[in-house]
């Protein structure tokens, strides 16, 4: 069963990336917490295993070919835009 959890005193700072991270991704203040809670807490319990599945699954999903580090450094500066 869900437990109710009061935070108190968060720095002003966190809160508005918290808001700005709620805003971005459609959720509600207390469900972006939630998220941001279960990711830095329930990360560690993947196994390497899984961690390594993960990432084959992922790369699965890169376009074949060889990247040469300009290619790289353009798709970096792509995603800060």
């Amino acid at each position: 069963m869900p437990t109710t959890l009061t935070l108190k005193n968060i720095p002003n700072t966190v809160y508005e990336r918290l808001k700005m991270s709620a805003e971005a991704n459609r959720r509600s203040l207390n469900s972006e917490a939630i998220v941001c809670l279960e990711s830095a807490l329930l990360l560690n319990q993947l196994t390497v295993s899984d961690r390594l599945a993960r990432a084959r699954a992922l790369r699965a999903t890169l376009p074949k070919g060889v990247f040469r580090a300009e290619d790289i450094s353009a798709y970096k500066q792509e995603g800060r835009q």
